[in-house]
């Protein structure tokens, strides 16, 4: 734990105007902390930037422009990034310098400003297909695609990063995050964004494939109640290490499309993707001390209601 009070301690969010990020610094900020934000907004929106936070508009793939950000910084959560398997598949070299670059310039930053400990934001698609379910952090990755590629990179580089500098970092393996502010333009958006837009408009609900792949939905509230355990974990486990961060069920596409409600239509499935996931998280509760609280049916309900 860090001597700091919690009004001085001064902690860092790249993406922090993202859906993910928007949200992680809303509790951070509304914990008393200060909180530094870095964001190119290429993928981010200004109205959902806390404007308790103070902006570096920056990009971290350009390091020359992100060092100044880290002086002073405890924490980094580098959730910034460009998501979407679909995406990586169709700009592999654009994913990778914004995945694999931008989050080797953020742990160089964080090791030559002496940050405390950086919270890594990582992906459940470093599994690929397994033979077994549900998904334990002892599995070997499994890449099926350039996102998953890049995310799995990332997590290697903070586990080195450990290695070679005795920095403090940790990886969290998100799974479906869902919720409030999640992208809904776009061709590369999640199903359940895809299918509130769609519904929205009057449109039959498109499924991809046969719809029964099954995905573990975790709402992001869940999510940023992980990051902030995460940043003062005992020192031990800031190792490097890989932790899921699912909520342990999953559910059908058609189940999601039939809580949404609406026609749907059916389409070719798209190449590069995992059949299922399932979060193993056990891992999660013995290093953090996390449990999911929102189930889909309450997270899919309150979605409905906005």
């Amino acid at each position: 734990m860090t001597t700091k009070s919690e009004s001085q301690r001064l902690v860092l969010v790249t993406g922090g105007a993202g859906f993910i990020g928007s949200h992680l610094v809303d509790a951070l900020v509304g914990a008393g902390l200060r909180v530094r934000v870095i964001d190119n907004f290429e993928t981010s929106t200004r109205q959902y930037l806390n404007r308790a936070a103070e902006l570096v508009e920056a990009d971290i793939r350009d390091a020359s422009s992100i060092g100044d950000a880290f002086d002073g910084v405890d924490t980094v959560f580098h959730v910034a990034a460009l998501p979407r398997i679909p995406l990586s598949i169709a700009k592999p070299v654009e994913t990778h310098m914004t995945n694999v670059v931008g989050t080797l310039n953020v742990l160089i930053a964080a090791r030559d400003r002496k940050v405390r400990r950086v919270v890594f934001s990582g992906s459940s698609s470093v599994y690929g297909e397994q033979a077994k379910m549900p998904l334990v952090e002892t599995m070997t990755p499994n890449p099926l695609n350039p996102y998953a590629l890049q995310k799995y990179v990332g997590e290697q580089y903070a586990r080195m990063f450990h290695r070679l500098f005795a920095m403090q970092t940790i990886t969290l393996r998100y799974f479906g995050v869902y919720g409030p502010r999640m992208p809904s333009e776009g061709s590369y958006v999640l199903a359940v964004a895809a299918f509130l837009k769609a519904r929205r408009e009057g449109r039959p609900l498109e499924i991809f494939g046969d719809g029964e792949q099954t995905r573990d939905f975790t709402n992001v509230s869940d999510v940023v109640s992980a990051n902030m355990l995460a940043m003062d974990c005992e020192i031990a486990f800031a190792d490097g290490r890989a932790v899921n961060i699912g909520r342990g069920e999953n559910v059908s596409v058609n189940r999601i499309a039939a809580m949404i409600g609406g026609p749907t239509i059916h389409r070719e499935g798209r190449a590069g993707d995992m059949r299922d996931t399932l979060a193993d998280r056990m891992e999660a509760e013995r290093v953090l001390g996390w449990r999911p609280k929102v189930s889909i049916e309450e997270g899919i309900a309150e979605l409905l209601k906005g």
